[in-house]
């Protein structure tokens, strides 16, 4: 499973939701890889340094790519993170 989703938090995948965004990862039996939209190159999402190393800011679309038993859920439970303002979360 594929999914494109806009980054809102203004820290983009850096910090606090970089750091919810892995553990997200790791709670569901699924192998998660991702990239940014406009690349080709994917990480492993359970990997914080991978995924703050992407340098994903506010406004860049990240393509997210599941599969496993729980991948559905995943990005679900992952497009909610990217989608909503650190404020909120």
């Amino acid at each position: 499973m594929e999914r494109i989703v806009t980054v809102v938090p203004e820290d983009g995948l850096h910090a606090r939701p970089a750091t919810k965004f892995v553990e997200t990862v790791n709670e569901f039996d699924a192998d998660v890889q991702v990239g940014r939209a406009d690349s080709d190159d994917l990480a492993p999402a359970a990997s914080m340094l991978a995924v703050t190393g992407l340098g994903v800011a506010a406004g860049d679309d990240v393509r997210l790519v599941a599969s496993g038993d729980d991948a559905e859920a995943v990005l679900d439970a992952l497009e909610d993170i990217l989608s909503t303002p650190e404020s909120e979360s």
